[in-house]
């Protein structure tokens, strides 16, 4: 059995303790999983300081069973991983921190593997898995170094418990375990029989919320509706758009009114649909909102929210673009056609799509959180817009396909029907005034950086 020793190094800004202590925290996998080849978690007993503890994966879209244990931890030091089932004949991994100075240190990921099969597995895998790893260790070493900075540059006025809806969806899903690995406790307001500790049961179709479930909760985060572009446009869709996103809202906020001591602010979501096709305008949170379907549906969205400023609580309405992540949401959907180098620009592709990648949409949450002097709405977009020719070419030319099949204007409509004008068609080019004057800084504020992050794609 031939090994194999692979090692990726990397400088990460904070101390070596605070280092391991993200990596011991619940929500640290999730944070590290490749968003263009995620493994699904089955069960796991206990964490890395744990020796002997196990995580169990189903990995590749093959589903293989994986399940690693946690050994021979050294706290603020080191842990280790070793593959007790799995896809390779040998898989013992070492996670290694070194501290260098006060303020930062060195992670070293040190991989001895061997591939199944022997010489023929070598033959046949060997370089495809070896590009493989280095993707997955250069996304998780900059996903580390990223979170860790975030939420350094938030010390001293940290939220603690932050109550989250909308949990399972693309934001919900993938802000839980970056607040978690950042030392929040975080409460889970979720429609299905809940898990005792960290969730709680409510019902907004039936208009049931325990207000005792809020109570103790620093900060709520609402994320809760149905998904936009999740089926045609009927009257009887458009109507549960509408009921997910008010309904909710309101029985949230009405449930503050009753609260001994109320969360210091709610972040609730909204979106960039509210701004309507406005051509090559540049549109910030001062710009008049449409009066189309998303136009007022946004607006009635927001205004739900709002009462809870008159009791007390900073409300932020963040206005999201496009989020960008091939584990959902708009870019998953491209993904299959340019891949099969059979897409191309939609309709004149002169129109604006204003975009953002989803660590920066979870960074939007985390710096509307902690930042007493951001109310209001406030857009969540990448700071330049681009225009849908360019989206088209540039995520061609991160993935390598061709993109030669335009999808014509007329086709769209028959395809999509009502919703293919205002999400497809539409010029909307958003501007993310107040976030970058509030102090934020942006992880990908240029759409191919964002893309090579998000699919592992390397520019060479």
């Amino acid at each position: 059995m031939k090994t194999h020793l692979l090692t990726h190094r990397s400088r990460l800004p904070a101390p070596a303790d605070e280092a391991y202590r993200w990596h011991s925290r619940p929500g640290a996998f999730e944070r590290l999983n490749p968003p263009w080849d995620p493994a699904t978690v089955v069960s796991r007993t206990g964490g890395i300081e744990e020796e002997g503890s196990r995580l169990h994966l189903r990995v590749g879209p093959l589903h293989l069973p994986w399940i690693a244990e946690h050994r021979d931890a050294v706290p603020g030091r080191r842990f280790r991983d070793v593959q007790v089932q799995g896809p390779f004949a040998h898989w013992v991994h070492d996670h290694l921190f070194e501290p260098d100075g006060p303020e930062s240190c060195w992670l070293a990921d040190r991989v001895e593997y061997a591939l199944p099969a022997g010489r023929a597995g070598d033959l046949l895998g060997g370089r495809a898995v070896a590009r493989m790893l280095k993707r997955l260790f250069t996304y998780r070493h900059r996903t580390t170094a990223d979170d860790l900075a975030a939420h350094a540059a938030c010390r001293g006025r940290e939220t603690v418990h932050v109550l989250v809806t909308g949990s399972s969806g693309l934001l919900g899903s993938a802000l839980v375990p970056f607040l978690t690995t950042g030392g929040h406790e975080v409460t889970r307001l979720v429609r299905r029989p809940p898990r005792a500790g960290d969730e709680h049961r409510w019902d907004p179709a039936e208009g049931t919320l325990d207000p005792s479930s809020l109570e103790g909760a620093d900060a709520i985060v609402h994320l809760s509706g149905e998904g936009i572009a999740d089926g045609r446009w009927t009257a009887e869709r458009k109507a549960r758009l509408r009921t997910s996103r008010i309904e909710p809202t309101r029985l949230l906020v009405s449930a503050l009114s009753g609260l001994r001591r109320r969360p210091r602010v709610l972040v609730a979501a909204s979106a960039i649909g509210c701004y309507g096709d406005r051509g090559d305008a540049v549109l910030t949170e001062e710009s008049d909102l449409a009066t189309d379907f998303l136009g007022q549906l946004s607006r009635d969205w927001e205004a739900a929210a709002a009462p809870a400023a008159a009791l007390g609580v900073r409300v932020v309405h963040l206005r999201f673009g496009i989020v960008l992540s091939p584990g959902g949401g708009a870019l998953a959907r491209m993904l299959p056609p340019f891949r099969l180098g059979v897409a191309g620009r939609i309709g004149s592709g002169r129109q604006y799509v204003s975009w953002i990648a989803l660590d920066d949409a979870l960074g939007a949450i985390h710096h509307a959180l902690v930042t007493d002097t951001l109310a209001g709405p406030v857009n969540a977009v990448a700071p330049r817009a681009v225009t849908n020719e360019e989206l088209t070419r540039t995520l061609g030319r991160v993935l390598r396909r061709p993109t030669i099949a335009p999808l014509p204007a007329f086709a769209a409509r028959l395809a999509f029907g009502e919703m293919a004008d205002p999400l497809l068609l539409a010029s909307t080019r958003v501007a993310p005034e107040r976030l970058l004057a509030s102090g934020y800084r942006f992880r990908h504020p240029e759409l191919e950086g964002a893309l090579r992050h998000l699919l592992g794609r390397p520019a060479d």
